[in-house]
């Protein structure tokens, strides 16, 4: 899991009411990254547990998530971050989550785009941000979001709601976003830098934009009274009105 993802965690479960138990979908933590990996601790005292192909540190169960041995709507809130990648049949995936799941409860789900190839145990698929708002089309009431530049973005999230679930509050959004300004940062070294702004320099913008803008984000929030924005980018901020939707995108 990148730093930006557990920003992004935390930016959520600090801005909207996260039903219990917690179901972390892939917590299996790996070495040296228990620091990023570990989000047990933004659920203080909150019933939790974590699932994962394999055991090891961070799993409570070893199940898959294309068969969760859960009852239905059992679940209050799912995480699920950098998972689907790895999972053969996702779309089975997306319907076990939703089956689990109270009528009134949160899905927090991030996937890969522009990455590299991680086999954990396999790796399979790539998510872009329209892929990931089709799985969840069932969802009346659901947030966007992806970092790095729009056509080739790093990671992309969705904050997906159940249908219990009342709109998201103009104001909950707000302070998502401002929390998401201050939690998400996906370090990267001067040196390293520098020498990205170089090969930016000599080669062009393209083959660097992934690394100089990974701290650069867009969200939006979709209700079900709203149309689908996708085919203007410049509008993905705004009601189906056209009336801008809560502040700016970032």
């Amino acid at each position: 899991m990148m730093p930006f993802l557990h920003g992004l965690v935390r930016a959520v479960a600090e801005s909207f009411d996260l039903p219990g138990p917690i179901l972390e979908i892939g917590s299996y933590q790996v070495a040296g990254q228990e620091g990023i990996t570990n989000l047990r601790p933004l659920f203080p005292g909150r019933a939790y547990l974590g699932v994962d192909m394999r055991p090891g540190p961070g799993v409570d169960q070893v199940a898959d998530v294309e068969q969760l041995p859960l009852a239905n709507n059992s679940v209050g809130t799912v995480l699920a971050l950098s998972t689907f990648e790895h999972v053969p049949h996702f779309w089975r995936g997306f319907e076990e989550i939703e089956r689990v799941l109270h009528p009134d409860g949160v899905l927090l789900v991030s996937c890969p785009f522009y990455f590299r190839i991680h086999n954990f145990p396999g790796d399979y698929w790539r998510f872009t941000p329209q892929a990931l708002d089709l799985m969840l089309e069932n969802y009346p009431n659901r947030i966007l979001g992806w970092h790095g530049p729009r056509k080739r973005p790093i990671n992309v999230w969705s904050v997906a709601f159940r249908e219990e679930r009342p709109a998201v509050s103009p104001s909950a959004f707000e302070r998502y976003r401002q929390l998401l300004a201050l939690y998400a940062h996906q370090p990267l070294s001067r040196s390293r830098a520098w020498r990205y702004r170089l090969g930016h320099w000599l080669c062009g913008r393209r083959p660097f934009a992934p690394y100089l803008e990974q701290n650069h984000w867009e969200t939006e929030c979709r209700t079900a009274r709203r149309e689908p924005a996708w085919g203007n980018w410049e509008t993905a901020c705004r009601t189906a009105q056209g009336e801008p939707a809560w502040g700016k995108c970032r």
